[in-house]
């Protein structure tokens, strides 16, 4: 099980990197030295610690040698413990400044010793009653509301700590313990200075459970007095004067076999594989969904891109390939869209060749006075072919008004087409450069073929203004002989009722070109623009090869927090893997 216990802190190690935190075990300064044997924390008067302290005991091999590290100093390595009392003042003090502040930014260490047992512990400030020069007002209750955000949680178990020689009752840490673990299953009670109370009393009734009980037995302990400290004594020797004040004294000697910092060790960490156990098919669920959660986030983020210049020609190519293909699915229908061009020829170009307005150009003011200039000095015989030359290209030029429409409309849907098929390619949004790129050569070539389409449509317009049907002209003459003799006077022929007939005529041919028209337009809009948009959209495919490899890695340059974001996951990932492996080892063998 310790190697479970090592597993779950390397876990919460690689979590609280990435921001997730989960707590084991707080406890105060002194009775955390003789829980790790190391004399490294910081001490003074009033409040020294002033950040929490995360501290992870990590049991190695017997013979190897001791040293710690620091999470904001990843890879270096201190076995000097004077030198990590230093490093936590100074990184409180980055924090903080030098003043008497506090801040709720946990401190993470790493102790690596033969001498310890697998166990996360956490140093908070001291509750306090009042604040001192220097320190907001607010303080006690920031204090309480730190500490409170660390021993509520579930998974924390918490060391009340409370000296002997002074009344339990007004003790912070029993008063405080039972509001957030009413059922006193996280709660382990430690009774420090039991060697200096008053001659004539002890602390037996409290040790026994008698005066105040817990769930758990008391633990007694006895740190190094100040003298102790500024002797130097290490912890090997108040480890062994600590078991020879219990076990010589009277009144203790029959509880010195649970009295002590080493007994307090192995009683967190066999509470601690305790928990573990009865948590293992919820560290698995959680696992597991944390798993789940990194795939699709890595995935979300994309690959790496490969270093060398042919694997990122490769990866341009085909991340414009699947650019292409989601824009092709959305004009074929695949995805939405494509239904709005066919509802610009079924619907807004007829509505447009509806609504055009012919009144001027076939107004009688406006035939008689074409078919006259048409006429010049000589007044036709039959039919004014000229004037109605003259009258019917005047008409049919107002069609290239909808014609134009219609071109700059499909041209619009292709534009919001392409944006619609970059915001859908996951690896455009991976790399800025490149997206920027694609949709630049995307709405050049929707451009280009914007203008051709409407060259040929417009051309299409001229076509039928510069050739009229000759069937449709062939019964003129029977229509006039229908309407009178073509033999009457000029007058006769320029009469109101003579320009109406014309006017009807010229308006029945308009209304069977822009019929027509109504179907070739489309025919040529599809042809020019939809596609060769489905063809050729992206058009630098060609010149991708030539590109120098500094240009390539330009086109994939990714945000360094992305980059750095990925880099993180996918080592927490691994982790994670490696931790539901070993987890289903162990729940297998139980």
């Amino acid at each position: 099980m310790d190697n479970l216990i090592s597993l779950v802190n390397k876990i919460q190690r690689a979590c609280t990197a990435l921001g997730d935190r989960r707590r084991w075990c707080s406890g105060k300064s002194s009775v955390l030295e003789s829980v790790v044997g190391k004399d490294f924390l910081p001490r003074g008067s009033g409040i020294v610690t002033r950040r929490p302290l995360v501290l992870q005991l990590h049991k190695s091999d017997e013979g190897t040698r001791e040293y710690a590290e620091f999470l904001h100093l990843p890879r270096k390595r201190f076995t000097d413990f004077a030198a990590v009392r230093k490093e936590i003042q100074d990184e409180t003090d980055r924090e903080t400044g030098r003043t008497k502040q506090i801040s709720s930014v946990p401190i993470h260490l790493s102790i690596f010793s033969p001498n310890v047992v697998n166990l996360t512990l956490v140093d908070l400030p001291g509750l306090t009653k009042v604040a001192v020069e220097g320190q907001p007002e607010s303080i006690v209750q920031d204090i309480e509301n730190m500490v409170r955000s660390y021993i509520e949680k579930p998974n924390c178990i918490i060391l009340a700590i409370s000296p002997a020689n002074q009344d339990l009752a007004t003790s912070d840490a029993i008063k405080i313990s039972p509001e957030v673990d009413p059922t006193g299953e996280r709660t382990l009670g430690v009774l420090t200075k039991v060697d200096l109370m008053d001659k004539g009393t002890n602390a037996v009734d409290i040790l026994e459970g008698k005066s105040y009980r817990l769930k758990f037995p008391w633990v007694g302990v006895v740190n190094r007095s100040q003298a102790d400290i500024n002797k130097n004594v290490d912890m090997i020797a108040a480890r062994r004067r600590e078991r020879e004040y219990f076990a010589s004294t009277p009144e203790y000697r029959h509880l010195a076999h649970r009295m002590g910092s080493e007994h307090l060790a192995k009683m967190l960490s066999k509470h601690l594989e305790t928990v573990i156990k009865s948590r293992i098919p919820g560290i698995q669920s959680l696992i597991s969904k944390t798993i789940v959660e990194l795939e699709t986030e890595l995935s979300r983020l994309g690959r790496p891109i490969a270093a060398d210049a042919g694997g990122k020609l490769y990866s341009i190519m085909e991340i414009c390939r699947l650019f292409d293909q989601n824009f092709r699915e959305h004009l074929d229908g695949v995805r939405s869209g494509g239904d709005k061009v066919y509802n610009v020829f079924d619907n807004q170009l007829p509505a447009a060749l509806k609504r055009l307005q012919f009144d001027r150009q076939l107004s009688m003011e406006n035939i008689k006075k074409l078919i006259t200039e048409a006429d010049g000095y000589q007044p036709h015989l039959i039919a004014p072919e000229q004037g109605y030359r003259r009258l019917i290209e005047s008409t049919l030029v107002t069609i290239r008004g909808p014609a134009e429409a219609a071109v700059d409309a499909v041209h619009s849907i292709l534009k919001d087409l392409v944006h619609k098929a970059i915001s859908e390619t996951p690896e455009l949004k991976q790399y800025p450069v490149l997206r920027v790129e694609v949709g630049n050569a995307a709405i050049e070539s929707l451009d280009r073929m914007r203008d051709q389409s409407k060259k040929a449509a417009l051309q299409l317009v001229d076509m039928e203004c510069c050739y009229l049907t000759v069937e449709f002209f062939r019964k003129l003459p029977q229509d006039v002989e229908k309407g009178g003799n073509p033999t009457q006077s000029i007058f006769d022929r320029y009469h109101e009722t003579y320009l109406r007939r014309i006017g009807t005529t010229i308006l029945s041919y308009v209304n069977m070109v822009c019929a027509t028209l109504r179907h070739s337009i489309p025919k040529s809009i599809v042809y020019c623009q939809v596609r060769e948009a489905k063809r050729s959209l992206l058009d630098f495919y060609t010149e991708l090869g030539k590109l120098e490899q500094k240009r390539l890695s330009a086109l994939l340059n990714e945000d360094p927090a992305v980059m750095e974001r990925r880099s993180a996951l996918a080592k927490r990932l691994e982790l994670y893997r490696s931790a539901q492996a070993e987890i289903d080892t162990v729940a297998w063998s139980k």
